[in-house]
């Protein structure tokens, strides 16, 4: 969207404003990205390409310091529990994601983006498998788009309702790490539902951020073999923060002089992460909702419903826990 000089102004005095409540303690993280999408699709964000940048480079950092406060012998635990909760949810999502993309004739590679995104990490693993798939423009960011719309709907949606059912935090966060896309979504929420919440679904999340590495290169491997792309295909971004996240939940766990000033990290990349989900919302564009279609954004959908659905079954009835 084209914008005038004056409203050239005003979007970047609201983007700078936004980003700066966004950064106080008083604001909630849910908040934070629906006004950035507001700003957006109302007003127009004139610095797309920078809020775009800052958002790929505040998130990571905000993932590694939130291990200042995580205990590694727990992040150990939740990681080694959730191991099989993930590997089998993950052959389940992209199964479904298949199917469904089938029956409502959604194109193969974009059914499979949005597939592999709801079942590991959101925009993450589509930006990973994008380039071995040799995807097209738009299919990346049909996929995208639909990904970013649901995580905003289970930011918002997921903390109210885990309260209304009545699950404890560690319910609360083995569910979120399992049903929302992207890792800013889960921490997120976590962050909104209490401190164990944000602790397991941070920890259990990045276990499943791992699958990434050898879903791609699977991938990969059948494309090149089925000759839709070239074996030479961009290689796979390593997940770097999440080695990160476990040294710096290392260092507070055994140097215990550090446990204090990692508390102050940790209150730090909270507000970082916060301010990173107004910058999300802020790089949300008209041309990116009407670049979803309906099929494919049904395909997410039903998806995400189902997923979130099995998986808040499973853990109210207790046949998915962290013991």
């Amino acid at each position: 969207m084209a914008l005038t000089e004056p409203s050239n102004r005003i979007s970047r005095l609201l983007l700078v404003l936004g980003a700066v409540l966004a950064l106080a303690p008083f604001t909630p993280a849910a908040a934070a990205l629906v006004s950035g999408a507001l700003l957006a699709l109302t007003v127009g964000n004139s610095r797309q390409a920078l809020t775009r940048t800052w958002t790929h480079r505040l998130l990571p950092l905000a993932v590694v310091g939130l291990g200042a406060e995580m205990n590694l012998r727990a992040v150990a635990r939740a990681g080694l529990h959730g191991l099989g909760y993930t590997a089998l949810s993950l052959a389940l999502v992209l199964a479904l994601g298949w199917w469904l993309a089938r029956w409502l004739k959604v194109e193969r590679d974009a059914g499979l983006l949005i597939s592999v995104g709801t079942a590991i990490c959101g925009g993450s693993a589509i930006g990973a498998v994008a380039p071995v798939l040799r995807a097209k423009e738009h299919e990346i960011s049909v996929a995208l788009a639909t990904v970013f719309l649901l995580n905003a709907a289970a930011l918002v949606i997921f903390p109210p309702l885990g309260h209304a059912v009545g699950l404890g935090q560690d319910a609360f966060g083995l569910w979120a790490a399992l049903a929302i896309h992207d890792t800013s979504s889960v921490v997120g929420a976590g962050l909104a539902y209490g401190p164990r919440a944000l602790e397991v679904a941070t920890t259990v999340k990045l276990a499943r951020a791992l699958w990434i590495v050898p879903l791609t290169l699977s991938i990969g491997w059948i494309v090149a073999r089925r000759g839709g792309a070239s074996i030479d295909a961009p290689p796979v971004k390593k997940p770097w923060f999440i080695a990160g996240f476990l040294a710096m939940a290392a260092l507070v766990t055994f140097v215990p002089v550090l446990r204090a000033p990692g508390q102050l990290i940790a209150i730090a990349a909270r507000r970082v992460l916060v301010l990173t989900l107004f910058l999300i919302g802020a790089g949300l564009s008209r041309e990116a909702l009407r670049s979803v279609g309906l099929r494919p954004f049904l395909q997410g959908l039903l998806l995400w419903l189902i997923v979130g659905s099995l998986g808040l079954g499973a853990t109210k009835l207790g046949w998915l826990t962290l013991n």
